[in-house]
């Protein structure tokens, strides 16, 4: 029986380097067949937003990322997993999140990292407000309706 990889998680305010992480995840291994990543960028909303700013409550947002991520690696046969979401101002065209998975063949790692994407964007613990161009007042983003429907996949 294979045992689950150890998944990393980090919540952190600075940027992160996807191919470090993938190079991480790959190393001098010879048995992964399959990196999957993922890497969500802050979009501009059609150039009225200038800045997307994430909250969080520190400790908290890590254990209920590295919960999920713990019920990927049990659900899939993984060699690796990493998860990375950014907090604080960050500005269009910045990364945001990043999901990359290993494993032996590539239905596994595809199918980790929409899990975990499902999740992150529907119900990771963070507050999200927009600075709208023009504006001195800011937006609370709520979860969409399709975000929480591509949950519902997932449900064993």
């Amino acid at each position: 029986m294979t045992t689950a990889c150890e998944p990393l998680v980090r919540v952190q305010a600075e940027d992160f380097d996807l191919a470090a992480e993938a190079r991480r995840l790959t190393g001098n291994r010879r048995d992964v067949g399959a990196v999957v990543s993922f890497t969500g960028l802050c979009r501009d909303e059609n150039g009225r937003l200038e800045a997307l700013e994430l909250e969080h409550y520190p400790g908290m947002a890590e254990a209920e990322i590295a919960r999920i991520a713990a019920e990927a690696a049990n659900r899939w046969p993984l060699t690796g997993l990493t998860v990375i979401h950014r907090f604080g101002r960050i500005a269009p065209g910045d990364n945001i999140v990043l999901v990359v998975a290993a494993s032996v063949h590539r239905r596994a790692a595809f199918e980790a990292a929409d899990f975990l994407m499902d999740f992150l964007k529907s119900r990771a613990p963070f507050w999200k407000k927009e600075h709208v161009m023009g504006e001195s007042g800011v937006k609370w983003v709520e979860a969409q309706d399709h975000d929480l429907e591509d949950m519902k996949r997932w449900r064993r």
